[in-house]
């Protein structure tokens, strides 16, 4: 079942123009996802739920760990809990509905996997809001760099100056967008 709502989601966003990773990306952000195994992930930028699948697939299989998923559209939030449901997921997400900044300021455990994937001048702003509550190392991965490099250079700045960070190309097949990245870093105090 888990597979079949990934590919309805998936499907779904291209159809609707929803924005999402696309599989190219998706792919790397679950193998970044095992790699990290992370106790909590915070994701920046819900949508519909098709990159929050391809996280709490790898939270699955690992037995271990959970995602708190912002989004600012109740709608689309509403969709994406649907698809958790579905998927069989659902025990492993605490979807909040709002404007990220304002809700990361009420977490207050800390967070080893942070995936910002919302309006690309809000990555500074979430990033600094939740910093105080990264461990010491969390992974931090960005998406759309390609593409929003401009409105998230204050981001991509203070990540590339301050911590181990890489940008990963890919080519992806979306009807927006051919190419584009994914900035990981690893935070340290």
């Amino acid at each position: 079942m888990f597979d079949q709502v990934l590919q309805e989601v998936e499907s779904q966003c291209r159809e609707q123009r929803i924005p999402m990773l696309g599989p190219e990306k998706a792919r790397f952000l679950g193998a970044s996802v095992k790699k990290a195994k992370p106790s909590l992930i915070v994701e920046c930028g819900t949508a519909i739920g098709y990159s929050g699948l391809w996280m709490l697939r790898e939270l699955k299989s690992a037995g271990s760990g959970r995602v708190i998923t912002i989004e600012i559209n109740a709608e689309r939030a509403e969709q994406a809990r649907g698809n958790f449901e579905r998927a069989g997921v659902a025990d492993l997400v605490d979807s909040r509905i709002g404007d990220a900044q304002e809700i990361l300021k009420t977490i207050n455990e800390p967070v080893d996997f942070l995936f910002l994937d919302n309006n690309f001048d809000n990555y500074y702003p979430c990033f600094q809001v939740i910093e105080q509550q990264l461990t010491n190392p969390a992974t931090v991965l960005a998406d759309n760099v390609g593409i929003g490099a401009d409105a998230m250079a204050d981001y991509l700045g203070h990540v590339r100056t301050n911590y181990e960070s890489e940008t990963h190309w890919f080519d992806i097949d979306l009807p927006w967008v051919k190419k584009d990245a994914i900035e990981v870093s690893i935070y340290r105090r």
